[in-house]
């Protein structure tokens, strides 16, 4: 097995309320099941925002990092940072 992928990854996200059109940053070990648990409402933060649409994530080889990167992403330079990478598909989605 290559050594890339024996390493455990650990996600950063960014999702959209389709709702509120409101964010929400989060981190896991397992996007696709937590994005799906986001979207059955399983989630107490989320509870009543959804559906969602997964519109970022990063992929990191260490959980503390990944917790940084969410933790900044949360800030108002992390959010600035999401709306200027993110430009065109937001001007987009109105």
């Amino acid at each position: 097995m290559s050594p890339v992928r024996a390493n455990q990854m650990f996600y950063v996200y960014v999702l959209l309320s389709i709702k509120d059109k409101r964010f929400y940053t989060g981190s896991t070990v397992d996007l696709r099941k937590r994005f799906s648990q986001h979207n059955n409402q399983e989630v107490l933060s989320t509870k009543g925002r959804g559906p969602f649409a997964l519109i970022y994530y990063e992929a990191c080889l260490n959980e503390k990092d990944a917790r940084i990167r969410e933790k900044y992403l949360k800030t108002g330079m992390g959010k600035r940072y999401i709306k200027n990478r993110l430009k065109r598909f937001l001007a987009l989605t109105g």
